[in-house]
């Protein structure tokens, strides 16, 4: 029996017309391989130039499914669409009212074992300064050592602060715990914790929960409750000597604010790892672009990296897995995983 066009129905084999899953060019590239490479039977992928307006229009208007991270007001009509996957796990980008009705949208993680892993060696790093006890041994300077001063201090028995405690904030707190780090934490979704922070109270009790830390993650994603919360105030209620670590959104901190209390050593330091200002995508070139309006790179106290903290060699394999169950269970009308926003109305219904 020959499956009717566009159906949604289980079975080993697809004999019907292959559904449809649309991919940007500039979003075609190695990090979607494992996608290509696992496709499931019974799809096919279209790759078209989104700045093409007329040839995306046309491909979106037969798309079954999209893999994108951002879907704004502008976008072209898409009555067939019943899967928006992202292939990450930020919805910042994602105007959900333009969204189709009948389409459900998805996320992926899979990250927060590399942040956790970044999160951690930046600890690590702020109580052993390999670095420059590195510099220093090359000179045949004993900087450190029992022979003379100064001594390091331990990561055992510090504190770290977690505003965000969902996936990055659990693994994080972890693999602290077991570096014997007492762990607190805020979140939107406080609640009795786990074994390793107990309890997690809400975002209402922030400042409460940084008064003495050592240490101070954001892990928030970005909506308008999350947006600039470490504002000048907040920032002040974490300790002078402290290290703030960002690998959340950028726009969760005021950017004048951590810059200036960075600055005036407000803060002891901070390892920030995303920005305020990102460069277009430059398909797999280096990009040179100012992550700041501020001079960060002047400031001793500060580390800054690209907004990598997550990607590693494993990280497009985790992903891609869950892009392809998706595929999956939508192909055989079965429930999907990740789901963000669950469909509006039915597919063919009438908006």
């Amino acid at each position: 029996m020959v499956r009717p066009r566009r159906g949604y129905t289980s079975g080993p084999e697809w004999t019907g017309e292959p559904l449809k899953l649309l991919i940007k060019r500039i979003d075609d590239d190695d990090r979607l391989v494992p996608v290509r490479e696992g496709l499931p039977a019974g799809w096919e992928i279209v790759v078209v130039d989104h700045t093409d307006r007329a040839a995306f229009a046309a491909a979106l208007a037969e798309a079954d499914a999209m893999v994108s991270m951002n879907w704004p007001a502008d976008f072209p009509e898409a009555p067939r669409l019943r899967l928006l996957q992202l292939p990450g796990a930020g919805t910042d980008e994602i105007v959900f009212d333009a969204v189709p009705a009948a389409a459900t949208v998805c996320n992926a993680f899979g990250h927060q074992i590399g942040i956790a892993e970044y999160v951690l060696a930046a600890m690590l790093q702020w109580v052993v300064p390999l670095r420059r006890m590195d510099e220093e041994m090359r000179q045949n300077r004993w900087w450190g050592s029992f022979l003379c001063g100064p001594r390091r201090a331990d990561l055992y028995g510090k504190t770290l602060a977690i505003a965000g405690y969902g996936r990055i904030g659990q693994e994080v707190a972890r693999r602290a715990h077991a570096f014997g780090v007492k762990v607190v934490a805020a979140s939107r979704t406080p609640g009795p914790g786990d074994d390793w922070c107990a309890p997690v109270r809400p975002m209402s009790e922030l400042a409460q929960v940084l008064a003495g830390a050592d240490f101070v993650l954001s892990a928030l994603p970005l909506d308008p409750s999350t947006r600039g919360v470490f504002d000048a105030a907040m920032l002040a209620a974490i300790g002078p000597g402290a290290l703030f670590i960002n690998v959340g959104r950028g726009a969760t901190v005021d950017e004048q604010a951590l810059y200036e209390a960075l600055r005036d050593r407000r803060l002891g330091g901070a390892v920030i790892d995303t920005w305020y200002s990102y460069p277009p995508q430059s398909g797999g070139q280096v990009p040179v672009h100012p992550p700041s309006r501020f001079p960060f790179h002047t400031l001793d106290n500060v580390v800054m990296t690209a907004h990598a903290s997550a990607w590693t060699e494993s990280l497009a394999g985790r992903r891609c897995a869950v892009v392809i169950e998706n595929l999956e269970r939508l192909a055989a009308g079965r429930p999907l995983q990740n789901v963000v926003r669950p469909p509006r109305q039915a597919p063919g219904a009438a908006p």
